[in-house]
């Protein structure tokens, strides 16, 4: 089954989110259908933060690493690495070269703001010229910058999917009548970030989602065991919260001890 139909079977695509090698093989191996990326991890174990634009070559290498899988592979470009829509089309060509399956490109820039509305649409049309093939998820960070606004989510998740996108993605969003206005808006499929205690996979199949990405959850979650482990070692059962996503930025930006 291509990646496209996975969004389309009888029960949302679980995307769980590899950061290496050596997590995405395991997952593969764990049997999931599909594996994607997340932006974070790969930041993190480059030592550098998220979402500042600084890890295209990071994650142009774990891209052709992972399209070794026998699962399609769909990864996290976040803002394309640039603003000109040329280059990010180059970006994603180069990807499809390797046999990757799908991108996910967010309209969020590193100072806080969203990308222009007009410009956006022209990427994400110019990725699709370039790479056709390639399920592009168009992620909008309406909900996560500024004041959450739903009115804008839905302008813009409307406006991809016009320009082309294969689907569309809003991080943070979590109750039904908002998951069912974008549904009802943007005529693509929908992919909602799993929520520990907010968003319930089953609720979200029966709402009609048809994706479900664990984001950075997974990486956040390896990080929390391999100190609470390092820590037993010495009879420490302290145990620790997962580290949230703001935690690990600071670990990256020099906020650690």
């Amino acid at each position: 089954m291509s990646f496209h139909d996975l969004h389309h079977g009888d029960r949302p695509l679980l995307l769980p989110n590899a950061w290496d090698f050596a997590s995405g093989a395991a997952l593969a191996d764990a049997g999931f259908a599909a594996i994607g990326t997340t932006s974070l991890g790969v930041a993190a174990a480059a030592g550098k933060p998220d979402a500042a634009g600084r890890t295209r070559a990071e994650t142009v290498a774990l891209a052709r690493a992972l399209s070794r899988l026998p699962v399609p592979v769909s990864v996290d470009i976040e803002g394309g690495f640039s603003t000109r829509p040329s280059d990010v089309a180059d970006l994603v060509a180069e990807l499809a070269s390797f046999g990757v399956a799908g991108v996910n490109l967010e309209d969020g820039r590193a100072d806080g703001t969203l990308a222009p509305l007009d410009h956006q649409t022209a990427v994400i049309a110019a990725v699709k010229r370039a790479a056709p093939h390639v399920f592009l998820n168009a992620r909008t960070d309406t909900l996560w910058l500024g004041e959450p606004d739903l009115g804008e989510t839905l302008r813009r998740t409307r406006a991809y999917a016009e320009a082309g996108a294969d689907g569309v993605f809003v991080p943070g969003i979590a109750d039904d009548a908002d998951i069912t206005a974008v549904l009802d808006a943007a005529p693509v499929p929908l992919n909602v970030l799993f929520l520990p205690g907010r968003t319930e996979y089953a609720r979200l199949a029966r709402l009609g989602v048809h994706r479900v990405s664990t984001g950075s959850l997974l990486f956040r979650t390896a990080l929390r065991t391999a100190v609470v482990t390092a820590l037993g070692v010495e009879g420490d059962g302290a145990d620790r919260p997962v580290p949230s996503y703001a935690d690990v930025q600071a670990l990256l930006q020099g906020g650690g001890r």
